[in-house]
């Protein structure tokens, strides 16, 4: 027997993620309010990354185009700065075995 997905308000999500720091736990929360951990986790994540924008509707992002170019621009950003952490890494690597040669 399957269970069936269980839809929550946005006002119980946000009071849900206020227990976790009130509680100081997220398992704790969860057996308290028979919430998953890992839905429980996304809301949170959702919290910190979008804060009063979290939840909108059923999920669906009702961001305006300037907003979701923000947020493209930032993931973007993030790559690349990601990926500028790694190549520094790598030179540093080869510079110090072309030292040892």
């Amino acid at each position: 027997m399957s269970k069936r997905k269980r839809n929550y308000t946005t006002d119980f999500k946000k009071k849900a993620v206020e227990l976790i720091y009130a509680r100081g736990s997220i398992a704790q929360v969860c057996r308290e309010m028979d919430i998953p951990s890992s839905v429980l986790s996304s809301w949170r994540r959702g919290i910190i990354e979008y804060d009063k924008n979290s939840f909108p509707g059923r999920g669906k992002s009702k961001l305006t185009e300037e907003q979701r170019e923000i947020a493209n621009l930032k993931k973007q950003l993030k790559d690349m700065q990601l990926e500028r952490d790694i190549l520094k890494k790598a030179i540093s690597i080869f510079s110090e075995s072309d030292r040892k040669i």
